[in-house]
Order: C-alpha cells, then sequence, then structure tokens
C-alpha cells in the first residue's frame, strides 16, 4: 500500500490482480465501498491495516484498504461459477468473477436491478419506473437490446418492443427478421415503424440528399420516432439498451470536445420535460456489450451479430477501441470512468444556450413534439431531404 495519504473525502483502495490504486468516496461502509467498484462481496477479502472487515465497518475520509480477490479456478486452473462453483461459462475481469450459465443470467438481472432501483445522479429512493407501468424498449435485433427485453420480462415487467426499419438493404431485412421471431415466439407485441413508408426517406437516401453522415441521420430520425411512437402509443416510459462501453465511448467524445450540453444529457434517466415526451432510460448502462452478448447465448436469443454496413467512419468505434485498450491494463476503468461521471461530476453540467440560460422545450410548430426552437430539428431535416427526393410512397405522412 502506497505511504501517500489519499486525498480528503476518499479513501484508497488497493485492489489486486491487477495491482492498482483508486480512490472512492467517504466515508462509506465497505458494503457501500464494493457495491460502488461493481465486486461481488464473497469474492473479495477487505483489508486494512492487517486486520479484515466486515460490510458494515465504516470507511472514514483517509483510510487505505486492500481489496484481494479470493476465488481460485482450482488446480487445472479453469474457471468456477462465483455462486455455486460448477464450471462457469463466463468470465468477467472487471466483477473478478465468473459465472456458470443460470447465475451469469442472474448477474445480469442484478445488474438491470441494481440500475433500476439506484439510478446515479436521482434523488435517492428514486426508480428508473415501476411495475405496473407500461414500458416500450426500442429493439434493433441487436444483442443489447434483445437482451434487455428478455430480461425486464424475466423481471416481471410489462414491456413491448419498438423496431425502426431504416432501409439498410439487407441488414435492415435481417434486423427486423430477428425483433419479430423474437416477438412471435413470447407472444409479445412490436409496433414496427417503416421510415420510407412513414416519413418519406431511408437513412442511405436521405443521406444523400443532404450531405449529412448516415449516423447523423439514422440517430436523429430514431430518436424521433422512438418518441413520437411513445407519445402515440400512451406508453409511460421509453427504454433503450445503452450498455456500458456504449456510455463510456460517447461520454470519453463529449469531454474530449469539451461538449457540456450533451454532457449535461449523458444520464442513465432523462425526466420528461414537456408534454409530448415521455422519460426516457438506459437500464443496460452497468453491463458490458460481453456480458450482453454473453446473455443472448446462454438464453438461447437469436440477435445480428453482423455490424451495420453504414457504420465505417463512425468516430464512436475508434473511442471503442481506445477504452478497450486501456479496460484490458486496468479492469473496471470504464466502470469507473462511467459512474464516477454520473456520482460526481454529471450534475454540474446543464444544457443551456450560449448565454447560459437554460433551454426551455416548447412544441414544434410542424409536429407538435418537444423542441428548443420553432421548428424541431427532425422536421427541419425531413423538410431538406424530402426538397431533393420524390415522395417513396403515394402513402407518405406529411
Amino acid at each position: 500500500m502506497s505511504n501517500e495519504p489519499s486525498a480528503s473525502g476518499t479513501v484508497r483502495v488497493r485492489l489486486r490482480n491487477p495491482d492498482r490504486t483508486v480512490e472512492a468516496p467517504a466515508p462509506c461502509t465497505v458494503g457501500e465501498l464494493l457495491d460502488g467498484l461493481d465486486l461481488l462481496p464473497h469474492t473479495v477479502l477487505v483489508i486494512h491495516e492487517a486486520q479484515l472487515l466486515t460490510a458494515d465497518r465504516l470507511l472514514l475520509p483517509a483510510t487505505e484498504v486492500e481489496v484481494r480477490p479470493v476465488i481460485s479456478g482450482g488446480a487445472d486452473g479453469a474457471p468456477r461459477c462465483a455462486v455455486c462453483r460448477a464450471p462457469a461459462v463466463h468470465e468477467e475481469p472487471r466483477h473478478r468473477a465468473a459465472w456458470c450459465s443460470t447465475h451469469l443470467a442472474d448477474h445480469v438481472h442484478n445488474q438491470i436491478r441494481k440500475a433500476i432501483d439506484r439510478p446515479p445522479d436521482r434523488p435517492t429512493g428514486e426508480r428508473m419506473f415501476h411495475y405496473g407501468q407500461r414500458l416500450l424498449v426500442a429493439v434493433s435485433g441487436g444483442k443489447d437490446s434483445l437482451a434487455l427485453w428478455d430480461a425486464l420480462l424475466a423481471m416481471g415487467y410489462d414491456v413491448d418492443g419498438l423496431y425502426v426499419g431504416l432501409g439498410i438493404g439487407g441488414y435492415s431485412s435481417r434486423s427486423q427478421r430477428v425483433c419479430e421471431a423474437f416477438a412471435t415466439a413470447r407472444g409479445l407485441t412490436l409496433h414496427v415503424v417503416d421510415l420510407a413508408e412513414r416519413y418519406g426517406y431511408s437513412t442511405p437516401s436521405g443521406s444523400d440528399a443532404t450531405g449529412r453522415s448516415t449516423c447523423g441521420v439514422c440517430g436523429l430520425s430514431k430518436r424521433y420516432v422512438f418518441d413520437q411512437v411513445a407519445v402515440e402509443q400512451d406508453y409511460d416510459v421509453l427504454l433503450t439498451g445503452h450498455n456500458l462501453d456504449d456510455e463510456a465511448a460517447t461520454l470519453l467524445g463529449n469531454v474530449l470536445r469539451w461538449n457540456e450540453g450533451f454532457l449535461a444529457r449523458q444520464r442513465p434517466v432523462l425526466a420528461a420535460r414537456a408534454v409530448n415526451q415521455r422519460r426516457k432510460c438506459k437500464p443496460m448502462f452497468r453491463l458490458s456489450e460481453r456480458e450482453s452478448a454473453a446473455y443472448c447465448v446462454v438464453r438461447g436469443i437469436d440477435y445480428v451479430v453482423e455490424e451495420c454496413p453504414l457504420v465505417d467512419g463512425n468516430t464512436g468505434h475508434e473511442l471503442k477501441a481506445a477504452l478497450d485498450l486501456l479496460e484490458a491494463a486496468s479492469p473496471g476503468l470504464k466502470a469507473q470512468f462511467v459512474f464516477g461521471f454520473l456520482e460526481r461530476v454529471a450534475d454540474r453540467f446543464v444544457d443551456q444556450d450560449d448565454a447560459g440560460v437554460q433551454r426551455e422545450l416548447r412544441a414544434c410548430a410542424s409536429c407538435a413534439m418537444p423542441t428548443t426552437t420553432d421548428t424541431c430539428a427532425f422536421c427541419r431535416q425531413r423538410e431538406a431531404i424530402l426538397a431533393v427526393l420524390p415522395l417513396a410512397t403515394s402513402g407518405v405522412r406529411t
């Protein structure tokens, strides 16, 4: 343990395998410390001055502790489930633990439960959503959104799905089939909105018409459709499958650019601020992409493995690759980065205009959806696209 004094208001924590030191907010109990570090209590020992500490022990500022993993792989080196000691199917260095198929699913459910029941930067006792509310999850056919839908159903929530067809050739067709098959096999409600049929353009044609990146056209279009369908169908909460890797990469990009408006909105819970708006939540933000994919495999969920063919050049992938290198050297770094921002820094950022005034929402003059300007960004984008393109079908809504 380093002899340097820890920062005021923090506990210095030495983590082992790999050996490194981090700071955690204090005062806190040992149980709260492990919870904040996302460690399973039964997989580690907490030691202070050669003495073992129990979960209820209070740690004061400037205390130094060692967190030592105790789960070994046995004589043959094969990992064992941290819960039942059966042969493990999945390991997570960040958690210093491994799980069998059954307890991997439980682990994912527990992480989602923790996200729902104790969202950071929200008042104590406030949950993302409650049983009895109507939930709508945006699904793409990928691992994260389908894992979220499956997990919430297993946890007893009333949740339907929404798929947006973006018109990206065979990729979109395959994605829609996967979502429809998932819903049909379970007797679920899946809303399907085809971008070209409803709004007159696809992601590729919209990009060609405006010169904007396909990711820019896609992101704005999906967000709008998510919001509009949630309002039209009278859902209480809109859910997305953004995972820990997504949040870490987005946060890094926004910090590098010091984009304060985006930093103000990078939260697992965004409250509804206007009539035609619904609360938005990200219950997967505590789970990595690897955990989502492993969950889908053990639960028998078919998902689209291929990346979108139009994603080349997306800086989010570059940021994820950089964070992966850091995570490999220091497991848990992504979680510390995201959770630390949410718990310590997020409330310092406010979505405001150049004059420092918080942006207020009003109804769009064209569609009545919330916007900070007279006409929302989606309607402006659609107008620009349709000024160049002929209407995709005679049945396009105006």
